[in-house]
């Protein structure tokens, strides 16, 4: 079995869909599928092309055992949407330049989405390659970006409706991160073959027995100190305003709350601590994936905060997975599925209203009062991960259904 993944995001860049797709393809490897990557010079989260990477057009690497095809894309540190937009569709176009004369033909084409734009550049070389189409949603585009107002151009959201529309209808199969995405999908296109694919853990790789926790010393921070982590994107998307304001509820007490990462939402967040003078708030830029477990193994809580809007019901945050494979009990502000699969469920932490400071403040203490449960939370977590969201579960049963579908035997 051949199989392309066509991306925008794939390491050395950390990230969810860069880590997901990775692993899934590292498990497909070793069940004898060829694979080929094609996706962009690295350049996220900061938009600047990795050392190693820049003036280059075209680059071919080899990853584990993976052809690795990277192509040009134009990147900007503007917010505004037309850069977005031209850095989309310049990887749109090279990728479609590059695939068509570097990829070998394959039984599969797999296509990360978003950016959904990148599905015209799938269209193209599913036909060129002879490959059926498999359209992976991450996030439903154009949804999400309409209701958090990342577009609001009729004219381009009605294009956008009219592209996904169409991709679903040619792919063979679509590929949905979370239950809500699926669901979503299916009443508007009943008759579509679909399946979910959801983020997962290598819990090999998070094994907290074995993994040093240096990051609380080499940070500064005193072994009494309680170490509250949100490590991740820091977008509009997750509101992180709502830790400033539980920040300042909780002074007086030995709580830290740590920033870790990246984003568009950083300067202000930096700008709004100084304003209001809290030095219990303190931000670090990402760190590599290799180090990550130290940091998790460092820290007593994980803070995983989406805002309050019901597209985000569907959603299911990827540091939950890491966080609860080293055993660390989640604060989590996301309504709906991560609600009833992490806390209902798999009791793996606290829930709090989504933008709610005081109720982030008050879960905290509530934490920080009773560490006995904390161990509790955190065992919890550990073990449904590694039942419920086991990577190699999740490749496995991925591997089955494109076998099924490659042989003609899928209904």
């Amino acid at each position: 079995m051949r199989l392309i993944i066509l991306t925008q995001y794939f390491p050395p860049e950390v990230g969810a869909p860069q880590n997901r797709l990775y692993e899934i393809a590292v498990r497909l490897k070793q069940k004898g599928v060829d694979i080929e990557i094609l996706t962009a010079m690295p350049n996220y989260p900061k938009m600047e092309i990795h050392e190693g990477y820049k003036g280059k057009w075209y680059l071919k690497e080899n990853m584990d055992g993976m052809t690795v095809h990277r192509s040009w894309i134009r990147v900007s540190k503007s917010k505004g949407m037309f850069s977005r937009l031209m850095s989309y569709f310049s990887f749109v176009f090279s990728s479609m330049w590059i695939g068509v004369f570097k990829l070998s033909k394959a039984d599969y084409l797999i296509c990360e989405s978003p950016p959904l734009f990148l599905g015209m550049s799938a269209l193209v070389l599913k036909r060129f390659k002879r490959a059926k189409l498999i359209f992976n949603v991450s996030d439903l585009w154009p949804e999400t970006a309409e209701k958090l107002g990342l577009i609001e151009n009729k004219l381009l959201l009605s294009v956008t409706r009219k592209l996904e529309e169409h991709l679903y209808k040619k792919a063979t199969l679509v590929t949905g991160q979370t239950q809500g995405i699926v669901k979503n999908i299916k009443d508007r296109f009943p008759s579509k073959a679909l399946h979910w694919l959801p983020n997962g853990v290598d819990v090999s790789f998070y094994d907290e027995q074995k993994i040093a926790g240096k990051w609380r010393a080499e940070n500064g921070f005193g072994s009494d100190d309680f170490l509250i982590l949100y490590a991740g994107i820091i977008g509009h998307a997750q509101g992180l305003e709502i830790i400033l304001k539980a920040a300042e509820r909780t002074k007086g007490y030995p709580v830290k709350w740590i920033l870790l990462g990246s984003g568009p939402e950083k300067e202000k967040l930096i700008s709004m601590k100084e304003q209001m003078k809290m030095d219990n708030v303190y931000f670090f830029e990402p760190l590599p994936k290799l180090i990550m477990p130290g940091v998790w193994k460092s820290v007593d809580v994980s803070l995983v905060p989406l805002r309050r809007i019901d597209l985000f019901k569907g959603a299911i945050p990827s540091k939950i997975f890491e966080s609860a494979a080293m055993k660390k009990p989640i604060l989590l502000g996301v309504e709906g599925e991560a609600k009833e699969l992490f806390i209902d469920e798999g009791k793996a932490g606290l829930a709090f209203i989504p933008d709610d400071g005081d109720d982030l403040a008050a879960k905290a203490m509530h934490l920080y009062n009773n560490r006995a449960e904390i161990a509790v939370l955190g065992e919890n977590g550990h073990k449904y991960v590694n039942v419920r969201f086991n990577r190699n579960t999740i490749a496995e049963n991925f591997y089955e259904l494109l076998s099924k579908i490659n042989d003609g035997t899928s209904k």
